[in-house]
């Protein structure tokens, strides 16, 4: 499929409701990119009115429980609030309807690389979160000024990490800002470094590895190791929105 025709179809799915939108997404061609390259686009996730809702949230602060400079970390330079609970009502559908079309994709890697598999549903892996101590909302909103950028990091908040993620563009690229493609970074064992830059449009979404993922090489299975990131915003204002799957100690 052309990538016209992909940002065709993304236009039509967006303009159903969310549970139907998230059906009609092509999850084999998801399951493939995520196999193939670790991370898989799924355009036109969010309509254009939902991305202007979700990021004119950042300016209430009784939506989040918790601000970070990144620049005062280290992280970066921008800064993101994670949501407190209750979540926004698109928020938690969001992670509630994605959870169970990517627990395949989870389990199948945890098999190869030896780990814990996953249950079914997100209200299950939740509670097993809670048991073990991971109990904050991990959901947020990330905003990034001209000059900000995001260090390649993994999303890991303990011991208990659910393999994939996901993050939404709520701003439009060469419209509200300039640069600030989505970085991936891949290290596999005995080999250089292999990055790509992502650009994604308003409403757009991309799925990938949290922390590791499986490939087959010459002597079978081995672990590689995914760090994302952004690159510099050259002007304007880039918005973003995090799904985190587990949740934090």
């Amino acid at each position: 499929m052309t990538p016209a025709a992909r940002r065709e179809k993304g236009r039509h799915i967006a303009s159903a409701s969310l549970p139907n939108r998230i059906g009609r997404i092509d999850w084999p061609a998801i399951e493939r990119g995520l196999d193939e390259h670790g991370y898989a686009t799924i355009p036109s996730l969010l309509a254009r009115d939902e991305c202007a809702r979700l990021a004119a949230l950042y300016r209430d602060e009784r939506h989040f429980r918790t601000r970070v400079d990144m620049a005062r970390h280290r992280f970066g330079e921008g800064e993101y609030k994670y949501f407190a609970a209750p979540l926004p009502p698109l928020v938690a559908a969001l992670r509630a309807g994605l959870y169970p079309r990517l627990v395949p994709v989870a389990n199948r890697w945890a098999t190869a690389l030896g780990t814990e598999t996953y249950p079914p549903t997100l209200a299950a892996y939740l509670a097993r979160c809670a048991t073990a101590g991971q109990r904050r909302p991990t959901p947020l909103l990330l905003r990034y000024s001209s000059g900000g950028y995001n260090c390649l990091h993994q999303d890991l908040y303990g011991p208990l990490v659910f393999p994939l993620q996901l993050t939404c563009l709520l701003s439009e690229v060469d419209e509200d800002y300039t640069g600030g493609e989505f970085l991936l970074v891949e290290q596999r064992p005995r080999a250089q470094s292999r990055g790509e830059a992502i650009v994604l449009r308003r409403g757009d979404a991309i799925v990938f590895a949290t922390r590791h993922r499986p490939a087959s090489g010459t002597r079978g299975v081995y672990r590689v190791t995914m760090r994302h990131g952004v690159s510099g915003v050259r002007s304007g204002e880039r918005v973003s929105l995090g799904v985190i799957f587990h949740d934090a100690a």
